[in-house]
């Protein structure tokens, strides 16, 4: 496994398209990622599962779609107009 710790902070669009890329190489050859960001669109178009911290505990998990139709999720977290695109 592989630890990603904020990834996306504080980069170029180019840079975000570049790690993308290498996660998703690297998941091919069957290696673990465990990425914490707060740049949720970023980090949920590349992963598998995802959860949701909330006070120290597992809020929600579950694949990107689901997370991000979650009507508590959206609330709590991400927005109304949150989407994946």
């Amino acid at each position: 496994f592989i630890l990603l710790d904020e990834p996306f902070a504080g980069i170029d669009p180019i840079a975000v398209f570049e790690i993308q890329r290498i996660v998703s190489q690297l998941r091919a050859r069957g290696i673990g990622i465990l990425i914490t960001d707060h740049n949720v669109r970023e980090t949920l178009k590349i992963t598998d599962r995802a959860y949701i911290i909330k006070e120290g505990e597992i809020f929600r998990q579950g694949v990107p779609e689901s997370l991000s139709a979650d009507a508590e999720v959206r609330r709590i977290y991400l927005g109304e107009s949150f989407n994946l695109s």
